[in-house]
């Protein structure tokens, strides 16, 4: 596990000054990821979005490591390209001495959708490399449209709420299976409100010896319309309600890493965000009942693919 008085003592590679919002939690997500890396050398690859906007603006930045900005959709085929020339330089032994790890970094629209072919093809291929999605569960950079990744019933500017829609109709990818399907060596679910959980999965994600992904839920302020000084306590509710399980797939092996010691009701997570807030005028009732029963089918089976049924 994560050891916080040895992080405590490691040089900060993500600085302060970017211009997220109050209260996101990307920054933090990328703040644990490079405690994580400890003093190793890594190179960073970053899709169009929210975050390589607040980190990046011209002629600032908030990355104290090799930093590539690549297009929405390639931020995994731009990081895996990298990765292969540091191989070839090695056989080259242009680069004997120098160990260095390549992490790429999108948004869940980045990773779900529209880079969702260059993220496959670099995991199928076995380039050793970290993706990490940061995952606010919209598109939430370019005015807050759904996504792949937005729960069902969430209110987004292209899944309204009226008389006629009841927000997103759809439940979200499973992208975190769909991940472990590649047969890669690594891949987690985590979140910055469990800072230990998450930093320990990013040293084992960084340190795999092959392709890993990690998908984080990053609870965003402004899509999920909430006050900025809830993010971490929000991001605890979605792991008590099971909404966002915390799980690791090692090698094909499914292990639950965070049981809840009293299962929440989701209405407990969903009550703190704008966007649920029709859910809570009458007639929503139903709505809630169909989130709820899809959550606790999910928490069994992910329990039944752990062994633990």
């Amino acid at each position: 596990m994560a050891n916080i008085k040895e992080l405590s003592k490691l040089e900060e590679r993500f600085s302060s000054g970017h211009r997220a919002c109050s209260g996101c939690t990307a920054p933090l997500v990328v703040r644990m990821l490079m405690m994580a890396a400890g003093e190793t050398p890594v190179v960073v690859g970053s899709a169009t979005g929210c975050l390589e906007v607040v980190t990046t603006i011209f002629p600032y930045t908030a990355w104290k490591t090799p930093f590539i900005h690549s297009a929405f959709e390639n931020s995994a085929a731009t990081v895996s390209g990298v990765e292969t020339a540091y191989r070839s330089l090695k056989k080259q032994g242009k680069y004997e001495d120098k160990d260095v790890r390549f992490v790429a970094l999108g948004g869940d629209g980045g990773t779900y959708d529209i880079g969702f072919q260059s993220l496959s093809g670099a995991m199928e291929r076995g380039h050793n490399m970290v993706y990490v999605c940061y995952n606010n569960e919209a598109y939430m950079n370019t005015g807050i449209q759904r996504s792949s990744a937005t729960p069902k019933f969430g209110e987004t500017t292209t899944s309204p709420v009226g008389s006629v829609e009841p927000g997103k109709k759809q439940f979200p990818k499973n992208l975190t299976k769909i991940m472990a399907a590649h047969g890669i060596p690594y891949v987690a679910q985590g979140i910055p409100s469990m800072w230990n959980d998450l930093i320990t999965k990013f040293q084992k994600a960084l340190n795999c010896g092959g392709p890993a992904f990690v998908n984080v839920l990053a609870p965003c302020r402004l899509g999920w319309a909430f006050p900025s000084e809830k993010a971490i306590q929000i991001g605890r509710d979605a792991v008590d309600t099971c909404v966002w399980p915390l799980y690791e797939v090692v090698n094909g092996e499914y292990k639950i890493t965070y049981k809840p010691k009293e299962k929440k009701p989701v209405e407990h997570y969903l009550k703190q965000q704008t966007r649920y807030r029709h859910l809570f005028k009458p007639g929503g009732e139903k709505a809630i009942e169909e989130i709820q029963k899809w959550v606790d089918s999910e928490w069994e089976k992910l329990k039944r693919l752990a062994g633990e049924e």
